[in-house]
């Protein structure tokens, strides 16, 4: 009995062994790929490659609305504060039955890879609640470890204490969508990843949940890198991503 076990110990060990090596090279290749591809092209470059294929890509070129919040602890953010990264920035909130959950998954995958990278000290992921009354701090707190964030580089802001309830709704609505409460205390809502460069330029939306993960991280790569310059690109509308 002994003697079979071990052999299938060694066996065990050898593939985790091996499954982390092969992490180890996917990261590398991520660094070398992406890196590659960001010190080729101009930003401008690296949007029309993107556009060609990336269906839910929309290019922007615009101050980002300011705003100043908080986190579940009580310190407060300010946009401006975050200059010198690149802020993946999205709203949801916890309580959503659709979704937000997928959303919020979505954006994991994404830091996931970033975070692989080169690009981990560069890059913050801030989730914004628009409902602000349900979202406690405790609410808060359990949300990135259920839905795979690393509070390494991201942050959960809510609104500052004595804020209108609404106002990190109104915020969304400055960076282009709504989130209007039901009579069940649920919200109507699109679905919008924004990405902001280092200078606090409102640089694209990702729209929906089914852009290429890859995309959006050479995008982002390419911001770090600093491409980020002005781009005359033709303006698409919501409607166009579906």
């Amino acid at each position: 009995m002994t003697r079979g076990i071990v052999p299938a110990c060694r066996m065990a060990v050898a593939e985790i062994l091996s499954g982390i090596a092969m992490r180890g090279f996917i990261a590398w290749a991520l660094v070398a790929g992406l890196t590659l591809t960001a010190s080729a092209h101009s930003l401008d470059e690296v949007e029309t490659m993107i556009g060609d294929k990336e269906k839910y890509f929309q290019p922007i070129d615009k101050p980002a609305p300011d705003f100043t919040l908080q986190t579940a602890d009580g310190d407060h953010v300010r946009l401006a504060e975050l200059r010198g990264k690149v802020i993946v920035l999205h709203f949801i909130y916890t309580s959503c039955p659709d979704v937000c959950p997928l959303h919020a998954e979505k954006i994991a995958e994404v830091q996931k890879l970033v975070n692989a990278t080169l690009m981990k000290d560069r890059v913050v992921f801030v989730t914004v609640t628009t409902d602000p009354s349900r979202d406690t701090s405790e609410v808060m707190r359990g949300y990135g470890p259920t839905h795979g964030l690393d509070p390494v580089n991201w942050k959960f802001l809510t609104t500052i204490q004595g804020e209108p309830e609404d106002a990190t709704r109104n915020l969304a609505q400055k960076f282009g969508h709504k989130f209007t409460k039901t009579d069940d205390g649920d919200q109507m809502h699109g679905i919008v990843t924004h990405v902001i460069d280092e200078d606090g330029n409102w640089k694209a939306n990702f729209h929906g949940l089914n852009f290429d993960d890859v995309n959006f991280v050479t995008f982002v790569n390419a911001l770090t890198n600093g491409t980020s310059k002005p781009h005359q690109h033709p303006k698409r509308k919501w409607w166009d991503f579906f």
